[in-house]
């Protein structure tokens, strides 16, 4: 049989499954996604952006079982005020969620609105992922767009109190949840998103990030506990002048996450740094995949993405950034780097530039190493364990993707999860 037969069969197979949300404003945006996802057929190992990373059990009609897991610790930012939003299996849970109100936002459930044949999530909703598929196909996003049942829709109209708070928990071991979520954030207003949780067995999750002029959202992000877990995510984000997003996620454990950043920086002087940290052990394959394009004056974008891999464990960075013609005096930096603690992990890199302007600055670097020798010797000379020696060059390793995260409360919080990591799985 044909590969594009089998494409289009396991396609089927997967869409047979699924039931689309009918009526309402989203109407159209999800008999757009069908169709594209039709077009496109799920993704194989042969598409060209896969070859990394096997989406075999991203695309199966049945979600594989995933146990659930308790390390002992309270969730990620518990210690933080905040509006908490939570999804159980990617189902609302309103009593453990706090009411839906704060100062200078409107939140509304996706699901809630769907009856609506007005809305201004009309304008965004499917409408940046549908442009993200340009020049590279995300059919996983289309799905999401086509089928995702709930989520949440905010509209930041003046900077709020306090950050809102996305908790995903994971309670059923067969459970297959899709979310999407759409942040429109007003001129000159500012808010923190983050989320933290493992959702479900198999997550699918898109979030549409529409940003006005001088307007700044900060994205603090943490997956991890259950291990078994798999995931593929998906941001895109649209910039107009003067606006800035930045986005920070923290990795830990998980069978199989793909996390996919696409950001249109369509204004002037607009300002994206993406930036990812993770720790894998074992059966452990992360893959970060982003995609920036300038089609601006005057625009910086920062991509830092730093993994710790050992026992046998693969980290995958997928990098471009483009420079469109006219998009003179363009900053774009991009670095990826691996600590590989021991000869049987991996990490497989492939960054890209394509510039059409010639006053740009634009650069890219990848590596990956073991620990230095001559700082270990120095640590260990001073009566330092060698197990705490290399914690401590650990998260010195990951302190510069760490570092982009602005606020120090939250930035500390990671930290601490990484330490607390790192004594779990020491080698004595």
């Amino acid at each position: 049989m044909a590969v594009a037969q089998l494409k289009q069969d396991a396609t089927e197979a997967r869409l047979s499954v699924l039931q689309m949300p009918e009526g309402g404003w989203s109407e159209a945006a999800r008999a757009d996604a069908l169709a594209r996802v039709r077009a496109m057929g799920l993704p194989s190992r042969r598409d060209e952006y896969w070859k990394y990373t096997r989406p075999d059990t991203l695309v199966d009609a049945v979600a594989p079982s995933a146990a659930l897991f308790d390390a002992g610790e309270d969730l990620v930012f518990g210690e933080i005020d905040r509006l908490k939003i939570v999804f159980v299996d990617g189902v609302f849970d309103a009593e453990a969620s706090d009411d839906l109100s704060l100062d200078g936002i409107e939140i509304e459930r996706l699901s809630a609105s769907a009856g609506s044949d007005i809305h201004w999530a009309k304008d965004v909703y499917g409408v940046l992922e549908a442009k993200g598929q340009d020049p590279v196909q995300r059919p996983l996003a289309a799905l999401n767009t086509a089928f995702a049942t709930d989520g949440v829709l905010v509209h930041v109209k003046s900077t709020p109190s306090k950050p809102i708070s996305l908790i995903y928990i994971h309670a059923a071991q067969n459970s297959d949840a899709m979310l999407h979520h759409v942040i429109k954030v007003d001129s000159g207003a500012e808010v923190t998103i983050l989320e933290n949780g493992p959702a479900a067995a198999r997550f699918n999750k898109c979030m549409e990030i529409d940003l006005a002029d001088n307007a700044t959202l900060h994205h603090v992000r943490a997956q991890g506990r259950d291990h078994e877990r798999r995931a593929a995510t998906h941001i895109f984000t649209r910039l107009a002048t003067q606006s800035v997003f930045k986005s920070f996620t923290l990795t830990a454990n998980g069978v199989l996450t793909r996390n996919e950043v696409v950001i249109d920086l369509t204004g002037n002087d607009a300002v994206a740094h993406v930036a990812g940290a993770c720790v894998g052990d074992g059966d452990f394959h992360h893959d970060d995949t982003v995609f920036i394009t300038h089609d601006a004056l005057n625009c910086e974008s920062r991509q830092v993405f730093k993994k710790v891999l050992r026992n046998g464990a693969t980290g995958v960075f997928q990098g471009k950034i483009l420079v469109k013609a006219g998009a003179q005096k363009t900053d774009g930096y991009q670095l990826s780097q691996s600590l590989l603690l021991d000869d049987d992990s991996q990490f497989l890199a492939k960054p890209e530039l394509e510039i059409y302007a010639d006053d740009v600055i634009c650069s890219h670097g990848s590596t990956s190493g073991a620990i230095d020798d001559d700082a270990m010797f120095y640590l260990r000379s001073r009566g330092v364990p060698e197990g705490e020696a290399t914690d401590l060059l650990t998260l010195a390793f990951l302190a510069e993707a760490v570092d982009e995260i602005e606020d120090e409360a939250l930035a500390e919080e990671i930290v601490n999860r990484l330490s607390a990591w790192l004594i779990r799985h020491r080698r004595t």
